[in-house]
């Protein structure tokens, strides 16, 4: 039966709200608290779970990034997992580029801080295929006026995947560009990092989660639980940040599990990871 109104019309002024979803008349009642500051239970709607964490100190730390991976554990509830209770429909943490940490673990020199962009970038196939598609990203880049600086392959344990994940899972690499010729810096950078990962996705198969002088993001077809161990970086204490935000398996109800559409992770705000994002 469809839910219907008991008694007088739960709109009218002093009249309590009887709505009900059954045969039984039960009160229907929220239990949003009273307006207060800059709250107002007026704003109140369904959304994803996320989770952000930062510090007032101005010092950056591995203790965010550890408070964020403890808050997504938190909102392991808001996500799924498929038949196998080891293969999630997707997590991961957006934190900022951990300069030090970087510097310490490629073989190639890297400019000032804030002066290269980094990403990590999804390439499926063979060994074969996923060459040619880091080519044609070259290219692509030396088009978009950056220079490759070079590539990390990222340290990635997936022994508490199930074989669902697994099946699925491609390669993992950080590019790391900058700008070609002179120095490049702010949001100039940003627009080109953005044009690089634009054109390349849609000129190869491959994904980039982020690809920025500012954030960087670690995610995939995990549960909340898998994120640090299938990342080793996320358990490195040089590994620090001022803020981080996790974000909690995506609802994936008929959608079919791919490594490109799991949690939407990429702006310091995000929606629904079941909606298209740029």
């Amino acid at each position: 039966m469809h839910g219907r109104s008991v008694g007088a019309d739960p709109g009218s002024p002093g009249t309590p709200d009887t709505t009900t979803t059954g045969e039984c008349p039960v009160p229907y009642q929220h239990a949003f608290p009273p307006p207060q500051g800059l709250y107002d239970p007026t704003h109140e709607h369904d959304a994803c779970g996320v989770a952000f964490v930062a510090t007032l100190t101005g010092v950056a730390s591995h203790d965010i990034v550890r408070q964020g991976i403890t808050a997504l554990l938190n909102l392991d509830h808001r996500g799924a997992a498929g038949a196998e209770p080891n293969s999630g429909d997707g997590a991961g943490i957006l934190i900022q580029v951990p300069d030090a940490f970087l510097r310490e673990v490629v073989d190639f020199d890297l400019p000032a801080q804030y002066a290269y962009a980094v990403g990590t970038a999804f390439l499926p196939g063979d060994a074969e295929a996923v060459a040619k598609t880091r080519r044609r990203i070259e290219e692509i880049a030396a088009e978009e006026g950056l220079a490759v600086l070079g590539w990390r392959d990222v340290p990635v344990d997936p022994e508490s995947l199930g074989e669902t994940a697994r099946g699925v899972m491609p390669s993992f690499r950080q590019l790391f560009v900058a700008g070609a010729g002179s120095r490049v810096t702010g949001m100039a950078l940003e627009r080109l990092a953005f044009c690089l990962r634009k054109r390349a996705e849609r000129e190869t198969d491959v994904y980039f989660p982020s690809l920025s002088s500012r954030t960087l993001v670690y995610k995939g077809m995990l549960t909340p639980a898998q994120l640090d161990e299938v990342y080793p970086d996320l358990r490195d204490d040089g590994v620090a940040g001022l803020a981080g935000e996790g974000g909690h398996e995506r609802d994936a109800a008929g959608v079919v599990l791919e490594a490109r559409v799991v949690q939407r992770i990429r702006r310091k705000r995000r929606h629904n990871s079941s909606l298209p994002e740029s």
